[in-house]
């Protein structure tokens, strides 16, 4: 565990083909859209801030950055040298290719990725992680509970990580247009439960893609060793042990 949506980042061999239905609009209240570029090196610290989790039983991973809510980075290279992972994020873009633009709100985004074959998960992992003009080391550790191997193909069963001390990325399995809302999360000791919005005449895509969503409780509710979530609604069911 470290200290301190596009959330969906395409992973080559997990999708299957894609029938849009539906597209996406701006829901009540949303933020006027503004231009959202990735940090620099002279930008607010808090803004600089890249954590990451190891996800989906070590076969993959996300980085956890700062910015606009409605712009999640994208995961654009990743290659390894032994248990150093290089990731380099770049900026989502618009339908038409061109900037994408973005609301003026500041909160912590999740992009996926694989780990590269040969990586081991069980053992500790850096990502070397270059976003815009900061590029940071982040610290993973290892898991020797980890099953899964990366570059094999994923069970699509969810999983989900620490990334700070009351914090975690929850990623499922899904339509990427469509992807889980929490409705109201509780959680005291080792267990959480987290409900989600269930929209039955909802229209989503028809494809199968990860989906990252951001879980934090207080800093005092929880405990973090051996902690469950439960879920509940939107079409998850079922617990999910947090690594």
């Amino acid at each position: 565990m470290t200290s301190p949506l596009r959330v969906l980042t395409s992973v080559a061999g997990v999708f299957a083909a894609a029938l849009l239905v539906a597209g996406c609009t701006a829901g009540p209240g949303s933020q006027t859209p503004t231009s959202s570029p990735a940090p620099s090196a002279d930008s607010n610290d808090d803004a600089n801030d890249i954590e990451g989790t190891l996800l989906d039983d070590g076969r993959m991973f996300a980085v956890v950055t700062w910015g606009s809510s409605t712009c999640v980075p994208q995961v654009d290279a990743v290659s390894a040298s032994g248990q150093n992972v290089t990731v380099t994020l770049v900026e989502p873009e618009g339908d038409d290719g061109a900037e994408k633009a973005c609301t003026a709100d500041m909160a912590p985004r999740a992009s996926v990725g694989a780990l590269p074959e040969g990586v081991d998960p069980t053992a500790d992992v850096t990502l070397q992680v270059t976003y815009g003009d900061i590029s940071e080391d982040v610290d993973l550790d290892g898991n020797a509970a980890f099953a899964g191997t990366p570059g094999s193909s994923t069970e699509y069963a969810p999983s989900a990580g620490w990334f700070d001390d009351s914090s975690l990325v929850l990623l499922t399995w899904g339509s990427s247009s469509c992807p889980p809302v929490v409705e109201s999360l509780e959680g005291s000791g080792s267990a959480g439960t987290a409900t989600f919005v269930t929209d039955e005449d909802q229209v989503c895509t028809m494809d199968m893609a990860p989906r990252a969503t951001l879980i934090s409780f207080g800093d005092d509710e929880i405990d973090d060793d051996g902690f469950t979530l439960t879920l509940v609604g939107g079409g998850l069911e079922g617990d999910v042990k947090v690594s």
